[in-house]
C-alpha cells in the first residue's frame, strides 16, 4: 500500500495515457463527431513535452526562463521547413518567388532530408541554449536577472525572424504543409492522423519516463540541491554552472522536440509561438499543474489548454485570457504547489490526523 502512494503519479500518468490512447478509437466508435479534437490533443501532447522540460529547469533547479517559446519555435521551424519542401519537391517556396530569391537558401538544403531534420530539431535549440547558459550560468546570471535575459533574446530573435522574410514568410510563418505522414485531414487520411497520434504519444512517455528518472537519481537531487541553495552546493565543490547548463540545453531540446510534433498537428508555424506571451503561458502550465512533480507539469499543460479551448468557443470569448490570468494569479498566490501539491497537503493532513489518531488510542488503551 505504501508502495502504491508512492507512485502516485506514475499511476496517474498511466491513466492520463490510457485515455490519450482511447481517444482516437473513440472517434472511430462516433462517441468523438470531430477529427479537431484529435488534432488538439495531439498539440495539448506536445505542449505536455515543453511544460516537463520547464519542470525541470524551473521546478527543480529554481531557473524561470520566460523565453522556451524560442526554442519551441526553433524545433518548429525546423521540421517545418521539411514538410514546406516536400510539398514543393525541393524547389523555392511562393514567399521566397515574392522576396526575390531565384534559388533555394544554403540555410534551408540540409532540411531536404529527414534524417538530417530531426537531428536539427535537437542540435540547434541545444546549441543556442548551451551557447547561453555557459556564458550566463558562467557569470552566475540567475533569479529574475536570467528571466529578462531571456526575455530579451527571445525577441531579438523574433525580430530576425520577422525581417528575414524571404527566408522566413515574416509574420505569416511558414503555412500549408502536411505531416511527415502526409496528409492527416479528413477520413481518408484517418490512418495517418493514428500514426502520428500515437508516434507523439510514444515520445511523451519516454520524455516523462527520461525526466522522472533524472530526478530521481543523484542528477534530480543536485538540481533541488542548487534550487535551495546555490550557494552552499557551490562551496560544496559542485560544477553548478555545469549543471545548470546541462539541464537548461536538455529543456530546450525538449522544447524543440514539442514544436517539431506541433507543427505536425497544427499545419503551420509562425513567429507568434516565438513570442515571450507564448513562453508566459507555457510557465502558467507548470505553475497550476504543480512544478518540482514532473505529473504537475503534464496535468497543466492539458488542463490550461482544454480550458482554453472551450471558453476561447464559448460564451466567454471575449474575457478567456483574463479568466487563465486570475487563475494563474490565484495559484500562484495562495497555491503554490499548484494542483498536485494540493492533493500532496491533503495527502499528508490525513497522515497526521492517523497518527494522531493512533497515540490517542494508545494513550486510552
Amino acid at each position: 500500500m505504501k508502495s502504491i502512494k508512492n507512485q502516485g503519479s506514475n499511476l496517474c500518468f498511466g491513466i492520463i495515457v490510457i485515455v490519450l490512447a482511447l481517444i482516437p478509437l473513440l472517434y472511430q466508435c462516433g462517441m468523438i463527431t470531430a477529427s479537431s479534437t484529435i488534432l488538439f490533443i495531439g498539440k495539448c501532447m506536445s505542449f505536455a513535452i515543453v511544460a516537463i522540460g520547464l519542470d525541470l529547469i524551473w521546478g527543480y533547479t529554481g531557473i524561470l526562463s520566460l523565453g522556451h517559446g524560442l526554442y519551441f519555435a526553433l524545433g518548429g521551424y525546423g521540421m517545418a521547413m521539411y514538410l514546406k519542401l516536400q510539398s514543393t519537391g525541393g524547389a523555392i517556396t511562393d514567399f521566397m518567388h515574392i522576396g526575390g530569391l531565384t534559388e533555394l537558401p544554403l540555410i534551408w538544403k540540409p532540411f531536404q532530408s529527414l534524417p538530417v531534420t530531426l537531428l536539427m530539431v535537437v542540435v540547434v535549440p541545444g546549441i543556442v541554449a548551451g551557447l547561453i547558459g555557459y556564458f550566463i550560468f558562467k557569470n552566475r546570471v540567475k533569479g529574475v536577472y536570467f528571466s529578462i535575459i531571456s526575455q530579451a533574446l527571445t525577441w531579438a530573435v523574433y525580430s530576425i525572424f520577422i525581417a528575414l522574410s524571404p527566408y522566413t514568410n515574416g509574420n505569416v510563418g511558414i503555412t500549408d504543409i502536411k505531416s511527415v505522414f502526409g496528409s492527416i485531414k479528413g477520413n481518408m487520411n484517418f490512418g495517418n492522423l493514428m500514426i502520428l497520434f500515437y508516434v507523439s504519444l510514444i515520445v511523451l512517455i519516454l520524455v516523462y519516463a527520461g525526466a522522472k528518472f533524472l530526478v530521481g537519481c543523484k542528477f534530480g537531487k543536485l538540481l533541488i540541491a542548487i534550487r535551495d541553495g546555490e550557494n552552499r552546493t557551490y562551496f560544496s565543490g559542485y560544477q553548478v554552472s555545469r549543471y545548470k547548463t546541462f539541464v537548461y540545453v536538455l529543456s530546450a531540446i525538449l522544447a524543440g522536440v514539442a514544436g517539431a510534433i506541433f507543427v505536425n498537428f497544427n499545419g503551420c508555424i509562425t513567429p507568434s509561438q516565438m513570442t515571450i506571451s507564448y513562453s508566459i503561458t507555457m510557465v502558467i502550465w507548470v505553475a497550476i499543474g504543480g512544478r518540482g512533480t514532473i505529473i504537475g507539469a503534464v496535468i497543466g499543460a492539458f488542463l490550461i489548454n482544454l480550458c482554453e479551448y472551450q471558453l476561447s468557443s464559448g460564451g466567454f470569448v471575449e474575457i478567456w485570457q483574463y479568466v487563465i490570468g486570475a487563475i494563474f494569479c490565484i495559484t500562484i498566490l495562495f497555491l503554490k504547489g499548484g494542483l498536485v501539491g494540493i492533493v500532496k497537503d491533503r495527502t499528508r493532513c490525513k497522515k497526521k490526523e492517523k497518527k494522531v489518531e493512533g497515540r490517542a488510542l494508545g494513550v486510552n488503551s
